[in-house]
């Protein structure tokens, strides 16, 4: 359950706010803690002491609550796309925690706030595309448990342009997942650009990215049509407020689905948010998606093509785009869906230890929602 912002709570714990923060600019921070980390692609993923790092002028040093666990963080582990990770690295982007330390020239964050790690940890700020407010797409871009060790480890900087401003007595865990699948399936369905009523097919309906685009979707005005497989899934998709769920363990082919989503959405949907790691599936929604509408690529799987018949393609004059994250307008909007109680984050909570066996159960396709690392544990 999400927790009051500070305006609505009484004055006694006003106080105690005001105390905690104060206290937290003495709290001594120490020169080791814990961390995953891992030295080659594939390699061991070792729970171990490992040095505090120190923020640089532009930086902060953020005291890691909690970190959402991504898809994308599995695919760094494992070297899967043409962009090489720094080696040796510390994964994660979804990191939730207290600003402790700042360096010299920051000016947005005080000690004691709460700070958000997202996948863009920075950028140039000077190139046309960041002018544009396209931060993510900048070259030189620098990635938070990627190129930039990330908030699998109880302390980690961030450059303080693009940390995320998290409102004071917000829930750490829940909001985790906001940082990057939040945001992530939000900038999509802004670039579906879809109008309050039409149907949106969420393809990867109920994992970590498809559970919060079903929240966004419905809290945008959208009608939402999720695929996704198994009956724990089409049981969280009702409670989340889908409204047409299709599993695509029952099909024997694609053109029986095909037609059933576009029986359901009598004619198709007006924009498909593909979220699954399918290449089958991201071809599929080519397919089934309404003359004129938007296809728009999340997912990432390695290796993979979107297959569209060029015919079909013009004559339904579809489109295909990609989305990448969002930038820092994206992150505020994102975040004020959840902080005002539209989005919650369906979490499972474990040890920041057990990393290893969460990869399992991606591999797997066994998540449910989304889990969520404590490092202190």
């Amino acid at each position: 359950m999400l927790r009051p912002t500070l305006g609505a709570r009484s004055h006694g714990l006003l106080s105690y706010n005001r105390l905690f923060l104060r206290l937290q600019s003495t709290i001594a921070i120490p020169k080791m803690q814990k961390g995953v980390i891992f030295y080659e692609n594939g390699g061991p993923l070792t729970y171990k002491d490992m040095p505090v790092p120190v923020p640089k002028p532009n930086e902060i040093l953020i005291n890691v609550k909690y970190s959402g666990v991504c898809h994308t963080d599995l695919h760094a582990w494992k070297g899967d796309w043409p962009l090489p990770v720094k080696l040796p690295l510390v994964g994660g982007h979804e990191g939730a925690g207290i600003v402790v330390a700042k360096g010299s020239n920051v000016k947005n964050f005080e000690i004691g706030d709460l700070a958000g790690i997202k996948w863009l940890n920075g950028s140039c700020m000077a190139c046309e595309l960041c002018e544009k407010g396209y931060e993510s797409n900048c070259e030189h871009a620098d990635l938070s448990g990627y190129t930039h060790d990330g908030s699998f480890q109880q302390y980690a900087t961030a450059d303080a342009t693009q940390a995320a401003q998290i409102p004071r007595g917000t829930d750490l865990a829940e909001v985790a997942p906001i940082l990057c699948a939040g945001v992530t399936v939000y900038k999509a369905l802004k670039t579906a650009a879809l109008q309050p009523g039409e149907w949106v097919a969420i393809s990867g309906a109920c994992g970590g990215l498809g559970s919060l685009a079903i929240q966004y979707a419905k809290a945008m005005g959208l009608r939402v049509l999720g695929i996704d497989g198994g009956e724990a899934k089409a049981k969280m998709f009702k409670e989340l407020g889908g409204e047409t769920f299709i599993d695509f363990t029952k099909y024997k082919n694609n053109e029986a689905m095909i037609k059933d989503i576009q029986e359901a959405t009598k004619g198709g949907p007006q924009g498909v948010i593909n979220v699954s790691v399918s290449e089958a599936a991201i071809s599929a929604s080519t397919q089934y998606v309404r003359p004129t509408g938007t296809v728009v690529i999340v997912g990432m799987p390695a290796g993979a093509y979107v297959k569209s018949d060029v015919f079909s393609h013009v004559v339904k004059s579809i489109s295909i785009k990609g989305s990448y994250v969002g930038n820092r307008a994206d992150t505020r909007e994102a975040i004020d869906f959840f902080s005002r109680g539209l989005v919650k984050s369906p979490i499972t909570v474990v040890g920041l230890s057990e990393l290893p066996k969460i990869y399992e159960l991606m591999e797997k396709n066994k998540i449910l929602g989304r889990y969520v690392v404590d490092t202190s544990k």
